[in-house]
């Protein structure tokens, strides 16, 4: 594993180059980055932290943009489908993909502590490996470990 999200790292080169991603894989494949879906995108990379819809509703509300869940649910199930976001099962919350444009396997690091969500990776490569070899067809994988993160382990 690699990249585990916990450091400090240029957040503005971070929150600019996953648009920019974002909105060259739509114009590529063709699909519709909606102000609000773009909105919704932003928010998660600004927040650099797992929301739940309703968190992400009030700051929409707020801006005039949307004041109905189904807006928010629409616009996250179209970023998770397409890559650009994740659902933390775990806390029935979303965050921004930190590799977008990646064929990968995420892994997310949940700090109980904290409560902040890293993602690292996992080559899709070993687990259709491991897949292969005993005959699984793999669909989905949602890969969730609880723990401590850095700062809350010096901490303890």
């Amino acid at each position: 594993m690699h990249d585990l999200g916990f450091a400090q790292h240029d957040h503005a080169a971070c929150v600019a180059t996953a648009l920019s991603t974002a909105e060259a894989t739509c114009a590529a494949q063709k699909l519709q980055l909606t102000p609000t879906r773009r909105r919704v995108l932003e928010i998660l990379l600004e927040e650099h932290r797992a929301m739940g819809a309703y968190d992400i509703l009030a700051v929409l509300s707020s801006e005039g943009i949307g004041s109905q869940p189904p807006v928010v649910y629409r616009a996250l199930d179209f970023l998770v489908s397409n890559g650009f976001a994740h659902k933390i099962e775990k806390r029935n919350a979303y965050l921004a993909c930190a590799h977008p444009g990646e064929d990968h396997s995420p892994v997310f690091l949940i700090c109980r502590a904290c409560d902040t969500v890293a993602e690292a990776t996992l080559p899709m490569a070993d687990l259709r490996r491991a897949a292969d070899e005993t005959g699984f067809l793999i669909e989905t994988t949602v890969i969730e470990i609880e723990g401590l993160c850095p700062d809350c382990r010096k901490a303890a």
